[in-house]
């Protein structure tokens, strides 16, 4: 699979793909993103490994740069939408929740996924996007 590229990417793709070490990094990008969620926040995990490694290999930079900007993004689209999922349930008295609460376990479960998915993908070598992101950090 070919990585687009985009004008904020310094990091262009190696030829021969990526070492067994680096796929190993890029996948903890990913991966460590859950780790991060039990402890504090999503986007540490990405961050850290973005800090230790990503000035080592462009292959783990991109993949801890896009977990970053998905950890990032899913915790706007979280904020957001629980301050409109509160300001709902208030106005309908309390009947907004039979709305909110199966939106909000999509959300969850869609964040699982999706971020077990860019750890499978990443470990075997394989570039991976997440859907619906912000590029926040390039």
């Amino acid at each position: 699979m070919s990585y687009p590229t985009s004008p904020g990417m310094p990091y262009p793709p190696t030829p021969g793909g990526p070492t067994p070490d680096e796929k190993t990094w890029g996948g903890a990008a990913h991966w460590s993103a859950l780790v991060g969620a039990f402890v504090a926040m999503a986007f540490l995990g990405p961050l850290v490994v973005l800090l230790a490694k990503g000035n080592t290999s462009p292959y783990v930079r991109r993949q801890s740069v896009e977990s970053l900007n998905f950890q990032l993004s899913m915790l706007i689209y979280g904020f957001v939408g629980g301050i409109v999922g509160a300001i709902l349930t208030l106005i309908t008295f309390g009947i907004g929740i039979l709305l909110v609460l199966p939106l909000a376990l999509a959300f969850g479960a869609f964040w699982l996924v999706f971020t077990i998915l860019g750890s499978v993908k990443s470990a075997g070598g394989e570039e991976y996007r997440y859907p619906l992101t912000i590029r926040m950090v390039s």
